[in-house]
């Protein structure tokens, strides 16, 4: 799940599953039973520690790639990573280090680059988690690095599994095409991969004729169903695990998926954010297009509920909803972790 912000996996488990409740979740990661880290399009994603052991192997190379063309690689042509890699390690083993402390101790072994580009060079190229209490859910702590394999206490897989990536993908997004399963990984050549799973898949054509591609028990519901209101995190991968956006937001608010997202029947109708003062928190919704008296009931009432989960502590609980908004929200500035 994406995890950018802290607190997005439990409102994304908590709209997508009864009775979830956010110790559940807590507990995983305190045990080491699940893990924060970059994997998928580099960017923070909670996994499993199986999912940590067996999937992110896959996405080193691209990773890689990704260091040599960022800023952080120009900065360091010429240094020798292997010996770079195997200092950070030992740092990270001796205890969990922010990136700022990490860079300033490799900055001593290496002075004359910068530190900052030496410990995102250690971001890209091996497998380091954050640890609790990061992201453990009611506590608030730096993001704090560890490697994965000595977090979990065994190595990476050597041979994973892009078959197994691959399925888990359409069994959660499918139907869909090579190009919303790139997108959605940020792996690349994946053409050969679904050609090789083929005879395993069913396959249909959309309304621009392109082919789609979907597990054989993927569900289909019929067109009509009703989909009732539900909230989405920050980032949540519904609205970025496909190439074209608009089968669940309109083209024009397209960056409001960097804050959280209203669905309404299934598509991105509005943005929502809490708001805590002292013993009260507020929902507030801002719709992006009216929404009709059936509609905004529907919006409440989930409203309420997740106000009970998100804000349980809270004495008084309220529901707002704002005007239409009069133009489409810009891209915000993202800070990266």
């Amino acid at each position: 799940m994406q995890a950018q912000v802290p607190n997005s996996p439990y409102v994304g488990l908590w709209t997508r599953l009864d009775g979830f409740k956010p110790d559940q979740l807590a507990d995983l990661i305190t045990e080491r039973r699940a893990v924060r880290l970059g994997i998928m399009r580099n960017t923070i994603h909670l996994v499993t520690a199986r999912d940590c052991i067996n999937l992110r192997p896959l996405f080193s190379p691209v990773l890689g790639r990704g260091l040599q063309a960022s800023p952080f690689g120009r900065n360091l042509v010429g240094v020798e990573m292997q010996p770079l890699i195997r200092h950070a390690t030992k740092l990270m083993k001796e205890k969990p280090r922010t990136l700022t402390e990490l860079g300033a101790l490799l900055h001593e072994r290496w002075p004359d680059r910068d530190p900052i580009s030496l410990a995102y060079a250690i971001r890209h190229l091996i497998a380091i988690v954050q640890v609790p209490p990061r992201g453990v859910w009611g506590k608030s702590a730096q993001a704090t690095w560890m490697p994965a394999e000595s977090w979990l206490g065994q190595p990476l897989a050597r041979k994973p599994s892009i078959d197994t990536l691959i399925l888990r993908y359409l069994a959660a997004f499918g139907p869909a095409s090579v190009a919303d399963m790139s997108t959605w990984s940020g792996l690349t050549a994946l053409r050969s991969v679904v050609e090789r799973l083929r005879p395993q898949l069913r396959t249909f054509r959309d309304e621009r004729g392109r082919e789609l591609f979907d597990v054989p028990d993927g569900p289909l519901p019929d067109p009509r169903t009703p989909a009732p209101p539900r909230f989405l995190p920050e980032y949540d991968n519904l609205l970025i695990g496909h190439q074209d956006r608009t089968r669940v937001i309109d083209h024009a608010y397209r960056y409001v998926i960097f804050i959280g997202t209203l669905l309404v029947d299934g598509f991105v109708q509005g943005t929502w954010m809490i708001k805590r003062e002292r013993d009260a928190a507020t929902l507030t919704i801002e719709p992006l297009r009216r929404l009709t008296t059936t509609e905004r009931k529907a919006v409440v009432e989930e409203g309420e509920q997740l106000l009970d989960f998100a804000a349980a502590d809270a004495v008084r609980h309220d529901v707002r909803i704002t005007p239409v908004a009069t133009s489409p929200p810009q891209a915000p500035q993202l800070r990266r972790e």
